[in-house]
């Protein structure tokens, strides 16, 4: 499934930028926080998807799973040289 959108080039500090289109977006499987490489062929611009988006940091602590990471062991005494 293709979707095109006319769009108008705006200033952003010293480069232009464009917004890409929610049903664009969606047809090229876009997703927020997605890496993207651009690129210039002959007079075009291709966005092109590289990765998958990155984590907030929200996101890695809902996933995270303490039984499958293992925690940190606290000892309950000193150990070594950590005798004050």
């Amino acid at each position: 499934m293709s979707k095109s959108a006319t769009l108008t080039l705006q200033q952003w500090g010293n480069s232009l930028a464009v917004r890409i289109p929610a049903a664009v977006a969606r047809s090229a499987r876009f997703k927020v926080g997605q890496p993207v490489e651009v690129s210039v062929q002959d007079s075009n611009v291709l966005v092109k998807a590289v990765g998958e988006p990155r984590l907030t940091l929200a996101q890695k602590l809902a996933a995270f799973d303490p039984y499958q990471h293992g925690g940190e062991a606290m000892a309950a005494t000193h150990i070594g040289n950590e005798i004050y």
